[in-house]
């Protein structure tokens, strides 16, 4: 390109394209670019910050159902049901017409029997009535009774 075509091509973008009202419009277009951008910082932060308030809200309502079971946890701990219940297992206590079942411990082949998913199989039997108790009792139903099961075994 020829200096004479460059000097005319300078004339022409100056002339043309750097006018007062194109330096306006580009002071402008650069003002609403940076408020567009602050815009956008400021909705991020408040984004950021909302999500802290509704992790905050989350933590108080936990706290608060946490709190609440504790309260109950404490009534319940003073009613005279739980009082007796607590007596009842530290001290072995019964009611009246309870019967305390103690068991041994368990063996070896119960634990193996356990483990390998075989649980025995308990039958339960019939309570007897009062009169048949007392005739087990007196002509010895129950030896004979615990005389079998030990054969079985």
């Amino acid at each position: 390109m020829k200096t004479s075509d460059l000097q005319k091509l300078i004339y022409k973008v100056r002339h043309t394209y750097m006018t007062f009202n194109n330096l306006v419009i580009f002071v402008a277009f650069l003002i609403a670019l940076g408020w567009l951008w602050g815009s956008l910082q400021v909705m991020e932060r408040n984004y950021m910050l909302q999500r802290e308030v509704d992790n905050k809200r989350r933590e108080l309502v936990v706290t608060q159902l946490q709190k609440d079971t504790l309260e109950l946890q404490k009534r319940y701990y003073e009613t005279n049901e739980y009082k007796e219940m607590a007596a009842r297992q530290a001290l072995g206590l019964v009611m009246p017409g309870e019967r305390v079942l103690i068991l041994p411990a368990n063996t070896e082949a119960a634990k193996q029997a356990d483990e390998a998913g075989g649980a025995s199989i308990v039958t339960a039997t019939a309570e007897a009535g009062n009169l048949e108790q007392w005739m087990n009792f007196l002509f010895g139903g129950y030896s004979r009774s615990m005389q079998n099961s030990s054969e079985e075994e």
